[in-house]
């Protein structure tokens, strides 16, 4: 488990209106191939500003993962940072991308 920015917790607790976007290992090609069916991407948005505010990774390579949330929250990224993206297939990493998407519809 690896995590970066603030936890919807946190963001109730600051008044922050957000927007969660989330993707599991199961649906994604190299979450099968690793066999990890219970891991899953969590994206935390600010809702106003749709900036990246937290990013949640628990599964394999999890403390791989958490710096691509890392370096977009810290660049000021936003929903669509993930979704103008074009990641590797098959990787764990496109999971950004459909964590992003599940998002999209909720602003």
């Amino acid at each position: 488990m690896s995590c970066v920015g603030l936890s919807e917790e946190e963001a109730r607790e600051k008044k922050i209106e957000y927007v969660v976007g989330r993707a599991f290992y199961r649906d994604n090609a190299r979450g099968k191939i690793v066999g990890d069916k219970d891991g899953v991407i969590k994206l935390v948005f600010e809702k106003a500003t749709r900036k990246l505010i937290g990013c949640h990774c628990i599964g394999d390579r999890a403390s791989e993962l958490v710096h691509t949330g890392q370096i977009t929250i810290a660049l000021g990224g936003t929903v669509d940072t993930f979704i103008e993206m074009v990641p590797n297939y098959p990787t764990l990493s496109e999971m950004f991308k459909y964590a992003a998407y599940d998002a999209l519809g909720k602003f």
